[in-house]
């Protein structure tokens, strides 16, 4: 698919068919998505990819019975690490290489800040986590349409259980759970029409911020706000 069929066309998918999706499949997706930006490049994402079939099960029962855990061919736990200094020295040593610093004292203050962030609050931490971590995720499932291959992003999990349940270490943050498989042959998301996007003209704003007021289902203006977000 060229660029534009792949984000467009992107689905939420519940539907999944019978067929596995390969390692190997797989491998070549998080290698695409291991290409997303991140602070100081310091790539904060961890995937557990979860197949075998009690594991799904253990997975579902951890968020809410969410059922297309367990009929997709396998769910992705995507982590964020929440120790910002875990990855800075060969991430920097990296830069000094390339000629992207000019030197060793450098590439020292650098490992400074990042080792100082660390020491930042717990919630800050998981905030700076989160915020690299989901672009990750997001590439991965762009990158994933674009071999065919469908997913779910889910949230309603718990995230304490499921630390506990995978042994996850505590330093690590479940960001979303993402659904991976290839779509049922008549999956209703992909046959149906597209659901409601809001106009760019009311989303994005030059120089000065004027949000557009509140639309409600009265005023014909979307869909229905308790309708899952997934799409």
């Amino acid at each position: 698919m060229d660029y534009e069929e792949v984000v467009t066309t992107r689905r939420s998918l519940h539907e999944y068919s019978d067929e596995d999706v390969s390692e190997e499949t797989l491998e070549e997706i998080f290698e695409q998505a291991t290409y997303a930006p991140s602070s100081f490049n310091l790539q904060p994402w961890e995937f557990l990819v979860v197949r075998d079939d009690d594991d799904l099960a253990t997975l579902a029962e951890v968020a809410n019975g969410q059922e297309h855990i367990e009929e997709a061919s396998a769910t992705v736990v995507v982590l964020g690490d929440t120790n910002p200094a875990r990855h800075a020295e060969p991430v920097f040593q990296d830069w000094l290489d390339k000629g992207y610093i000019p030197d060793e004292e450098t590439k020292g203050y650098l490992v400074d800040t990042v080792e100082g962030m660390a020491d930042l609050p717990e919630d800050e931490r998981r905030v700076w986590t989160n915020r690299s971590t989901a672009l990750a995720a997001q590439q991965f499932m762009t990158a994933a349409w674009n071999q065919g291959v469908a997913t779910l992003p889910m949230e309603g999990f718990d995230a304490d259980a499921l630390v506990d349940e995978f042994d996850i270490d505590a330093a690590y943050e479940p960001v979303m759970l993402v659904a991976v498989g290839y779509p049922a042959e008549d999956a209703d998301e992909l046959q149906a029409e597209r659901k409601y996007r809001r106009p760019v003209d009311e989303v994005v704003h030059y120089d000065t911020f004027d949000p557009v007021e509140q639309t409600t289902i009265a005023d014909g203006e979307s869909g229905d706000a308790s309708a899952p977000a997934d799409d």
